[in-house]
């Protein structure tokens, strides 16, 4: 880093003015370095105003990774070849269930259906006149089991013509919004081509695995938070639990559903959920200790070094827990009285 820079007693009782200084002495506060550095030493015995980082056994929330995700989430398909013929919404567009979204061209099951409907209406003519003559007596049973059985036909063979055609319409299978497409119009598809993908909004849910010593704790019902990367927080509740525990990780499935209106945390987003308590011990120091860019200035043997820190929850309004980078014991300045 250079050669050493040495600073006034007064300098070092004061965290951001030895922090401007490391910087000017070519220290880097916008990234953690590799090593602690040592920034200034001390000639007097005499320590500046620090404090020492000591334990405290606390109940502290479960902090457990998950991705939000919705049950509803799926990809349309071509139900039957063809070109498609019209698309009707875009990505991003938002549909209701069984709302129309585009069509494959339907000429001839068009005809095929008109075909088939009037083939049934002649049957269903025939076999009307061959139920009243039966009654009365004028034709014979084989006669009029033949009539029945070309109305059957005709009746299938409707229905199948009408299923044809209706294949031919894209239509949403739930509310939600349109989040890919793949369709183009003329483009020819067969069954099975992926056309768009349909997302619900709602209910967003986050599934979490909870180890078995704070897993009986935790049941339908119980409230949690769900913080996102930038730390926007909403609240949520949990609404299925597994029975078991699985015997690979030793932890139960927990779902949980988001109950606040969030609509910045959309399906898909990297989240914390915090949800019951576990009992620990933790490295606990003054908040004031902590630059905001969670830096600490270290004490150690009349000098100062200064140190990255990786923080976890708050213990009280005054102390924080530090995940990593102090150990018990050790001696930090404090940035303040």
């Amino acid at each position: 880093m250079g050669a050493a820079c040495l600073v006034e007693d007064s300098a070092m009782r004061r965290l951001p003015a030895l922090l401007l200084f490391t910087i000017a002495c070519g220290g880097q506060a916008s990234s953690h370095p590799k090593r602690p550095i040592e920034t200034a030493s001390i000639s007097s015995s005499t320590p500046p105003s620090v404090t020492t980082a000591d334990t405290a056994t606390v109940d502290l929330p479960l902090a457990l990774h998950s991705q939000l995700y919705v049950e509803h989430d799926a990809t349309v398909y071509a139900r039957s070849a063809g070109v498609v013929e019209s698309i009707l919404v875009d990505l991003g567009s938002r549909v209701a269930a069984g709302q129309l979204m585009g069509r494959l061209e339907s000429t001839d099951q068009r005809i095929a259906l008109d075909q088939a409907q009037e083939k049934f209406n002649n049957a269903r003519q025939m076999v009307q006149r061959q139920r009243t003559l039966k009654a009365g007596g004028f034709i014979t049973q084989a006669d009029s089991e033949q009539v029945e059985l070309e109305f059957r036909e005709a009746e299938l063979g409707l229905k199948k013509a009408q299923r044809d055609y209706d294949l031919t319409v894209i239509v949403a299978p739930f509310a939600g919004v349109v989040t890919g497409r793949t369709a183009r119009v003329q483009r020819l598809v067969n069954p099975g081509d992926s056309l768009f993908r349909v997302t619900a909004l709602r209910p967003v849910l986050a599934a979490v695995h909870v180890p078995e010593t704070s897993a009986a704790k935790i049941g339908v019902g119980t409230e949690a938070t769900v913080v996102a990367l930038d730390g926007r927080e909403a609240p949520a509740r949990v609404i299925r639990a597994a029975p078991v525990l699985d015997p690979a990780s030793g932890t139960r499935e927990i779902i949980l559903q988001l109950t606040g209106n969030q609509p910045q945390l959309v399906p898909g987003s990297n989240v914390t959920v915090r949800l019951g308590s576990e009992r620990r011990q933790v490295v606990a120091i003054p908040r004031t200790a902590v630059a905001p860019d969670g830096y600490a200035l270290v004490w150690a043997n009349d000098k100062t070094t200064l140190r990255a820190l990786t923080l976890g929850s708050a213990i009280d309004d005054e102390r924080v827990e530090v995940v990593s980078g102090l150990s018990p014991g050790e001696k930090i300045v404090r940035n303040g009285p």
